[in-house]
């Protein structure tokens, strides 16, 4: 019964995937093109799906592109969503299982990042729709030309999942 209702969660979640990914329009190329990355950890399908902007020659985190202090879409055009197929903890915060979308206030030190329930276009961030918000240091990192998602530290009960973009790298973990 219990690895029925597991099968079924995880159904749900790809269709969920699935769906996202459809309103992720490709009608035409985008300057940002769309990706998505997923990790088993344990039993936990994680997904994440964004877009890629590039650096193009700009000073990106701290001037006027990605101000420090600031909420930032985390990517370009949609919301960059997260997937959850089961319930986790994100850097000792609890989160239930589902979709959110991504955001993060970056700063030099010390960046937040945003699990928020409004799937949107851009910047229509609300945060009276914050589910969980966590504290995470950024790390200094190879020059990165188009902002990519990944995984490291996979084990049977964690991960760390990476956001990585010019020469910065913030990572996050996350518990099963």
């Amino acid at each position: 019964m219990l690895t029925a209702i597991g099968l079924l969660a995880v159904l749900l979640t790809g269709v969920n995937n699935t769906v996202l990914a459809q309103e992720r329009g490709n009608e035409e190329a985008r300057v940002s093109p769309n990706a998505t990355v997923s990790q088993t950890i344990g039993t936990n399908i994680i997904s994440i799906s964004y877009s890629r902007p590039s650096v193009n020659d700009r000073e990106v985190f701290g001037g006027s592109l990605v101000p420090f202090g600031e909420v930032w879409r985390t990517g370009a055009n949609e919301s960059t969503t997260i997937t959850f197929s089961e319930d986790v903890t994100i850097e000792g915060q609890a989160l239930a299982a589902g979709t959110y979308s991504l955001y993060t206030i970056p700063g030099e030190d010390q960046w937040t990042i945003i699990f928020n329930e409004k799937i949107s276009w851009g910047t229509q961030y609300d945060e009276n729709q914050d589910v969980i918000q966590v504290e995470v240091e950024p790390m200094e990192a190879e020059m990165m030309e188009q902002m990519m998602f990944y995984f490291t530290d996979i084990t049977q009960t964690s991960g760390t999942a990476v956001l990585r973009w010019d020469d910065v790298k913030v990572p996050f973990t996350i518990k099963v």
